[in-house]
């Protein structure tokens, strides 16, 4: 291919990703150096009661001609890490208690990392183990039942996150259905979001039921390319089924294992849509979900978007930092392959 036709076919592409990815990054890592402040200004004010009036002298924002505060953009280097990851205040609760976790988790970011690694590494099997059975199961089954099941497998995978979320909370909060069936089988009360570890059973239980379609698709369309010839060869040589799963299919597949690994560690990571839809940030809350916190408005009318950039810049370097081993071990089969 000539060079010119090559960037004729690349450049709209080039330009999409500099414009919508690229340069939002890169904004975000700027404005995580920077802490936004109002304008102020000094100004005399005469203040009268019954007693008389009297001059004082106050600060308020500077406006512009549309009546909005002025921000000003203030340099302070890594500070907005420092609130952040508060090393002091973790060094100071370790030297005096010990790795003592409930001291630990009173600090939001680590809080938030203990739950945003433990959602994303406890569903990643779950995904990929049940995905790949039930993309097994659909495989063997008639011509004439395979389009239903696959249409009812996918069902989960439609539905919007939040929706979804939603959903499984009504069905268990409350007076829910499955509430009232879990009471009268166990005669007793049951109040599954009043407690932390029940909210976070159920939002991991909710995004493996999820998410499991997307690998089974994944799956499925990667058995149709087996090749049936090793597969006989096997079952003649006196394979079972575990061992033409384990020699044959799995490495056949391995590429889409990966694939759908690398996929849900990057979404899993991300995990804010369960958070919101359980009404969980009072007992759980992700890193993702701190960042939308520092953009709410607080009481003085202002956001905290310095901190919101940096802990965005934090979740971008903790999914590469989970990504690394998976890409390199994909860069060293390829790199076999090639020899």
């Amino acid at each position: 291919m000539k060079k010119s036709t090559f960037l004729v076919f690349t450049m709209p592409s080039f330009i999409m990703m500099t414009l919508f990815i690229a340069l939002p990054l890169l904004i975000v890592l700027i404005q995580s150096f920077q802490f936004n402040q109002d304008v102020l200004e000094t100004i005399e004010r005469e203040n009268c009661d019954p007693f008389g009036c009297k001059t004082e002298t106050i600060t308020v924002p500077v406006l512009d001609e549309n009546g909005n505060k002025i921000k000003n953009n203030i340099w302070v280097g890594f500070q907005n890490y420092k609130n952040i990851l508060k090393f002091e205040q973790l060094s100071s609760v370790i030297s005096n208690d010990g790795f003592e976790w409930s001291k630990i988790r009173s600090i939001d970011f680590y809080k938030a990392l203990r739950f945003t690694l433990t959602f994303t590494f406890i569903t990643l099997p779950f995904v990929i183990i049940l995905g790949l059975i039930l993309a097994l199961c659909v495989n063997v089954l008639i011509n004439r039942l395979k389009g239903p099941i696959i249409f009812i497998t996918l069902l989960p995978f439609i539905i919007t996150p939040v929706i979804g979320a939603l959903s499984i909370k009504w069905l268990f909060i409350g007076d829910g259905i499955l509430t009232l069936f879990l009471e009268n089988i166990l005669d007793k009360d049951i109040a599954l979001f009043s407690q932390g570890w029940t909210i976070e059973i159920l939002m991991l239980f909710y995004r493996v039921w999820h998410t499991i379609p997307f690998a089974f698709v994944i799956f499925y369309a990667g058995l149709q390319t087996v090749d049936k010839e090793k597969i006989e060869a096997a079952f003649v040589d006196g394979a079972n089924r575990l061992q033409r799963l384990r020699f044959i299919i799995i490495p056949h597949i391995m590429p889409l294992i990966v694939f759908v690994a690398l996929i849900h560690l990057m979404d899993s990571y991300r995990v804010f849509d369960e958070i919101v839809g359980f009404s969980a940030s009072g007992f759980r809350i992700s890193l993702q979900w701190m960042t939308y916190d520092f953009l709410r408005i607080d009481d003085s009318g202002t956001r905290s978007i310095g901190r919101a950039s940096a802990t965005s810049v934090l979740t971008m370097i903790g999914i590469i930092i989970i990504l690394i081993p998976v890409l390199r071990r994909t860069f060293k089969e390829q790199k076999e392959k090639r020899l």
